[in-house]
């Protein structure tokens, strides 16, 4: 075996071995979408197989399968979707859908969640989530309420374009936890600042 694939499979262990635990948010058992495992590990792998050898001392992390996932966002960055194996995801800017500190859907965000509740129907799914989250300007405290209100509006709108008494929602505001972008910049806080909408797909 030579020293560069002893190097890869090392580097791979020690890849698997340090992956990060999933946070939970305070206020309840759910996570936001996406952070949760979706996919079965493939065929076990044998430790002691000759063509798997270690360094002394070290040990296979456990397998993990990831979800292919694709993220499309439009030019503007007003709005972001993304697909896993098992999950849609759209997120919308606070400021599509609101004005500032606010929680009053303006008539076109209206029409915008109108088009994801299509694609809801279009997937049949009727377990819904619908999390808002803030950027960390402000106090904590604040953004907690604010992100939860804008998730509740949002989840109204849901309620109204969708009007199936099948479908489950569960609604949270998570303020400023769970950033996607960076909050030291003002792009990065207007990214952070959303409402994101996720059901399962729907069977193929």
């Amino acid at each position: 075996m030579t020293h560069t694939r002893l190097l890869l499979i090392g580097t791979l262990a020690t890849l698997l071995a340090a992956s990060p635990a999933v946070a939970y948010a305070d206020d309840g058992p759910s996570v936001p979408p996406g952070t949760e495992a979706s996919a079965s590990a493939p065929v076990e792998l044998d430790p002691n197989d000759p063509d798997l050898k270690l360094p002394d001392g070290a040990t296979l992390a456990e397998p993990k399968v990831l979800d292919i996932k694709s993220v499309v966002e439009d030019q503007s960055g007003d709005e972001r979707r993304e697909d896993t194996n098992t999950n849609v995801t759209f997120a919308l800017q606070a400021e599509v859908l609101f004005g500032k500190d606010s929680a009053k859907i303006s008539a076109q965000a209206r029409s915008r969640i109108s088009v994801i509740a299509n694609e809801i129907k279009t997937q049949n799914a009727t377990r819904i989530r619908v999390f808002g989250f803030t950027d960390n300007l402000g106090s904590s405290a604040h953004g907690d309420v604010l992100s939860r209100k804008r998730a509740n509006a949002v989840h109204g709108i849901l309620e109204q374009e969708l009007s199936d008494a099948n479908i489950t929602y569960e609604v949270r505001g998570y303020g400023e936890d769970y950033p996607i972008a960076d909050n030291s910049t003002e792009e990065g806080r207007k990214k952070n600042r959303r409402v994101e909408i996720s059901f399962p797909r729907g069977a193929s």
